[in-house]
């Protein structure tokens, strides 16, 4: 069957369009041609900086004739469905279609439509068109003379020739012939724009790319992206060096060029002082090279860099490389400037006394410069939520409250909050803002700060994705904690909540990041309580503005019940008594506790307290959905089954490592042959119980023995009260092997029972006392899991 060639070459397509403009392309077309009622074998795009180009395999030569009826509206419908018909079938007039009876219907309108198949060269010539003036580019242009008439051609740059030949490897190809605005198709292309600028005649693909090859141009992108990693990777060596390999830069210059020559630059060696990032991300950033490093080192890098040029260059590429060279030394330049700057006082100290003070800054060391100008310029975070200083003050709350329970020091949990976000003044993140956190890292250590101090500076952002890193430090892991769960408590407060695929603020990435850290760090914590220990930290830093302050997030959101039930503003009694509370935790809250304090009293009495906490559960509960959305996202990464998910969860569970325990646990059992046939009696009698409440059959408020009829009877009653004892014992002691080895034992009487006795006997209190049994069982069972999401 014939193959079609498609090239489409344009003064310049940007690198970063191009993988997606060549699979654009390739849906369109062959999207096109299906609906047309053409079929092909396999179709594959390529781009270069110039062209795109689609070769599609195997398609047909001829669309198939259609012969279709399309049954209408009765002869006496009204005239309206007549007209509604005639549209649909494309006929002009009601004579043009024909009457068939039915025995029971009656007569009414049938069109036969009869539609010849067309040359595939005529479907071409008809959708290439129309393709190129509706091509989804981000941006377009119009050019030439031809730009100042209404509805002129718009492409990403000017387009300047179209090559299309259609025909079988046996024949010669034909030119599908078309044109768009002065543009007519042909089978003539050209090489590169230097090197080989001469017209190329074109037959099918296989000369197309072996004649672009001569004329110095690599159409495959991958075999380019081969070509130069192998290229930088010898050179590198060659000189003593290992290449610092990057799969985004290299995607990048491989559109960039056509004919990749890989040439070596260098710079002095007093710029190896900035750190290796600053000098990569510069030389990626303005130069698009890649830097190297002595062989055998980890982070240090040398002063050469290897560059990808488009031409072969007469003088070995010295020109070139000395001109990159020159244009290099000078954004180093820069970024040494920026480096220095940092490291040096703030010209408006004397202003920063006051913010300096509020978080307990020394102004004689540059990162708490930094920080108490961040909250000095009252940066804004979000319009609904204040300020960064404010933010670092909530997250510094947080922290500290965190601390305790993951291990961390409160003292350098607070101290690693405050410098959190003290790089993002700093000179180098303003010009690379991919460095936060990173530049906080490496100042932090310059001014003497504790290890875990400076590593939790930069990794609080961490984990930012499903393959990034999870930082371990309990330090790290109190403040990367703190940070994204202000994140969420303050969007959810104003109800800026991820809709769809939409996720401006990234809450799904925030709230995955908390779901790692806790489980790949193995962290006994209840969400409930932090989530709650955030709202705390909000009321706490709200208090500090002071009486009249503007209210903001989830304070605005809360404010207004807390002031229901005190009758005042004053916030700072309620934001400390939740403090305790949750020093506490949740759990073990009660009347005794809320009232232990007299001091506490005088402000809130214990049920003014209690009904506080309460207002906090639909928030938490709404919250704590979200969190096990992306619990079951991960753990279905994991490998774990989706209903044992399902079976676990509860919208009260808010303890991320027992739910994964139980899911491990659960799945072990039901890989035994004692747990797939528990799962058969226990769905067998939620089944029974199901159908029966229903019917509202009575069943017992409790199991009375001396109803018993049958041994079978006593056997489960006993198993029952055994297993619901230890598995109960075992879950107080999060021992969830034992507890599904407790209910293993329920496997034979549970047999036996259903074996040898009838549930709904003749006897109603018989009855009534069976189904409260199969109850026991349920409630059992439900101990672990809820037996009836589970599949099998």
């Amino acid at each position: 069957m014939p193959d079609l060639l498609l090239e489409l070459r344009s003064e310049e397509i940007p690198a970063r369009m191009q993988r997606k403009a060549a699979g654009d392309l390739k849906k369109m077309l062959t999207d096109g041609l299906v609906e047309s009622g053409l079929t092909y074998e396999a179709a594959r795009e390529y781009w270069t900086p110039r062209r795109l180009t689609l070769d599609i395999r195997g398609l047909t030569a001829r669309s198939k004739d259609i012969h279709e009826d399309i049954k209408g509206p009765s002869t006496s419908a009204p005239e309206q469905a007549v007209q509604g018909f005639l549209r649909k079938a494309g006929l002009s007039s009601v004579a043009e279609a024909h009457i068939h009876s039915d025995p029971k219907k009656g007569d009414f309108y049938v069109a036969h439509i009869s539609k010849p198949g067309r040359a595939a060269e005529e479907i071409i010539a008809e959708l290439v068109p129309g393709i190129i003036r509706n091509f989804p580019w981000p941006k377009s242009m119009r050019w030439g003379p031809a730009s100042a008439k209404p509805g002129s051609l718009r492409w990403v740059r000017p387009l300047q020739s179209i090559l299309c030949t259609f025909g079988p490897e046996t024949e010669e190809p034909v030119v599908v012939d078309f044109e768009i605005d002065g543009i007519r198709s042909g089978n003539v292309t050209y090489g590169h724009r230097f090197l080989a600028p001469g017209e190329i005649i074109v037959r099918r693909f296989d000369d197309y790319v072996s004649k672009l090859e001569a004329a110095k141009v690599v159409l495959d992108a991958d075999r380019r992206k081969e070509i130069i990693l192998a290229d930088a990777r010898n050179l590198a060596f060659a000189n003593g060096l290992d290449l610092v390999e990057d799969e985004g830069l290299l995607e990048e210059v491989s559109g960039l060029v056509e004919w990749p020559v890989v040439l070596m630059g260098e710079f002095e060696q007093a710029f190896l002082g900035i750190p290796a990032k600053v000098i990569r991300l510069t030389i990626r950033a303005n130069q698009k090279c890649f830097v190297t490093r002595p062989q055998g080192e980890g982070e240090a890098l040398s002063n050469r860099f290897i560059l990808t040029a488009n031409i072969e260059p007469r003088d070995g590429g010295k020109e070139i490389a000395h001109g990159n060279g020159k244009v290099v030394r000078a954004r180093l330049s820069d970024a040494l400037y920026f480096w220095t700057t940092d490291q040096g006082d703030l010209p408006d100290l004397a202003e920063l006394e006051t913010s300096a003070k509020k978080f307990e800054l020394d102004l004689k060391k540059p990162l708490d410069q930094r920080m108490a100008r961040l909250d000095h310029l009252n940066v804004t975070f979000h319009a609904k939520l204040g300020t960064q200083g404010e933010r670092v003050e909530r997250i510094k709350e947080l922290a500290e409250e965190l601390a305790p329970t993951v291990g961390a020091d409160r003292m350098l949990a607070a101290r690693a909050a405050v410098l959190a976000k003290a790089d993002l003044t700093t000179e180098v993140v303003g010009e690379f803002p991919e460095l936060q956190g990173a530049m906080g890292r490496k100042y932090a250590l310059l001014q003497g700060e504790h290890r875990s101090v400076a590593a939790a500076v930069e990794e609080h952002y961490k984990p930012q994705g499903p393959s990034d890193y999870v930082p371990s430090d309990p330090v790290s892991v109190a403040v990367a904690l703190a940070d994204k769960l202000d994140t969420l408590v303050g969007f959810w407060a104003i109800d800026e909540k991820p809709t769809g695929s939409k996720d401006p603020y990234a809450l799904r990435r925030a709230a995955l990041g908390v779901v790692r850290i806790i489980l790949e760090n193995k962290l006994k914590l209840s969400l409930a309580i932090a989530i709650a220990a955030s709202v705390s930290s909000a009321l706490a830093v709200y208090e500090q503005k002071g009486e009249g302050a503007e209210s903001r997030g989830v304070v605005a959101t809360l404010d207004a019940r807390i002031r229901e039930y005190k009758g005042t503003s004053r916030l700072l009694s309620e934001a400390g008594l939740i403090s305790n509370l949750l020093k506490g935790g949740l759990a073990k809250a009660s009347a005794e506790t809320f009232g232990s304090a007299d001091q506490e009293r005088e402000f809130f009495d214990g049920q003014r307290l209690m009904e506080l906490t309460a207002s906090l559960s639909p928030f938490i509960a709404d919250l704590l959905s979200f969190f096990h959305d992306r619990l079951k996202v991960y753990l279905r990464d994991q490998g774990a089954r989706h209903d044992l998910i399902d079976s676990v969860i509860t919208p009260q569970s808010d303890d991320l490592l027992q739910i994964v325990r139980r899911v491990e646990a659960l799945g072990s059992f039901l890989d035994t042959e004692d747990g797939k046939n528990l799962l058969a009696g226990t769905k067998r009698a939620a089944n029974i119980l199901a159908a029966e409440e229903k019917k509202k059959t009575a069943i017992a408020d409790t199991v009375e023995p001396a109803l018993f009829r049958e041994n079978a009877e006593k056997s489960l009653f006993a198993a029952v009260n055994q297993a619901e004892k230890q598995a109960g014992e075992a879950i107080q002691n999060e021992d969830f092997s034992a507890a599904m080895l407790a209910l293993s034992a329920l496997r034979e009487p549970v047999d036996s029972f259903f074996e040898g006795v009838l549930v709904n006997d003749e006897d109603l209190a018989v009855r009534a006392n069976r189904l409260a049994l199969l109850t026991r069982i349920r409630a059992a069972t439900g101990q672990v899991a809820d037996f009836s999401k589970i599949a099998g």
